[in-house]
């Protein structure tokens, strides 16, 4: 896993420069997202990067769709692995609905479906696991729906400029005390609590995903300020739970205020937490940056346990029953 880590940054590149064959959708005014664990935190992305456009996104992190789905609706749906059956039922939900449909995978039943439907699809290659594939799916997808996503060539490449510097600091060829995926995993001892701003909620949730999946750890998120007027009372009652503070570099000028008081209510009851900075830059700079740079601590969390971070036996129960 560590080794298609350590090529995130040419895997990013690779992918967003191949001559993929971009969507040609017109008319669309609203966008669903359909994908789990994985695939669904690229869902995530898509929907903070298109927060300030004036499109209607949906994310479905299970098997149906909204009711707004219309015409003017595109559907993507992507699960890595072509296998994933709440994706699967989306999928043929859609096929159903006067909607327009693009599907991403490796293969799979996905694949097989969409040939035989001829609905739209793109194949990209898994490597080595779902989760582990993400940059290579992020970046194809921003390349195949460039007309509808309106994000700037330039912004594409400076956050792949920006994966390249940070992986000269956490890949597994700098192991040492400046390493910062390395300094938080080393850190979690107990129960990581995620906050983080609404902006920067998909790097909080593919934390959590990452954390539970590869080190097999219990983690929560929350959202900053709707945690200070409820989750902050926990704090009242000794736990092992260990906060983390996503913190973006240009939060709204209220969230900075909301940030500080919460610092000075952890030094007041001497709880200790670990506070985590985004880059400068475009959203998806600071999103796939922050991304990269937690998921390899959950892989260093999962070494420094003792744990392999590849097997994911729960959900093969899981699925085993479905």
């Amino acid at each position: 896993m560590h080794e298609i880590y350590d090529k995130w940054p040419e895997i990013a590149r690779e992918s967003y420069n191949y001559n993929h064959k971009e969507a040609g959708y017109i008319g669309i005014d609203h966008i669903v997202f359909a994908g789990m664990g994985g695939s669904g935190a690229i869902g995530d992305i898509f929907s903070s990067i298109l927060s300030k456009e004036n499109i209607h996104v949906s994310l479905v992190k299970g098997y149906l769709l909204p009711k707004t789905v219309d015409s003017n609706t595109l559907v993507v749906t992507t699960s890595i692995s072509g296998d994933t059956k709440e994706t699967l039922t989306v999928l043929d939900s859609a096929k159903k609905l006067d909607c327009k449909i693009i599907a991403f995978s490796s293969g799979g039943k996905m694949q097989e479906y969409c040939t035989k439907n001829h609905i739209e699809f793109r194949n990209i290659s898994q490597m080595h696991s779902p989760r582990a594939s993400f940059a290579a799916f992020l970046y194809t997808m921003l390349k195949v729906l460039d007309p509808l996503l309106r994000v700037e060539k330039r912004d594409v490449q400076e956050s792949i400029s920006q994966l390249e510097n940070l992986g000269k600091k956490i890949s597994s060829s700098h192991l040492d005390d400046e390493n910062p995926s390395l300094n938080l995993a080393k850190w979690i001892n107990g129960i990581p609590l995620v906050y983080y701003p609404w902006g920067l909620q998909a790097a909080a949730i593919r934390f959590k995903n990452s954390l539970q999946e590869n080190a097999k750890l219990h983690a929560i998120t929350e959202d900053v300020i709707e945690a200070c007027h409820n989750g902050i009372v926990s704090w009242e009652k000794p736990s092992n739970v260990q906060p983390i503070l996503l913190r973006g570099e240009e939060d709204y000028v209220k969230t900075k205020e909301r940030w500080e008081i919460l610092k000075e209510y952890f030094r007041i009851n001497k709880i200790d937490y670990f506070e985590i900075l985004s880059i400068k830059g475009n959203i998806l700079s600071k999103l796939i940056n922050l991304i990269y740079l937690l998921d390899y601590a959950s892989i260093y969390k999962a070494v420094l346990s003792g744990i392999d971070p590849s097997p994911i036996r729960s959900i093969d129960y899981v699925k085993s029953k479905l």
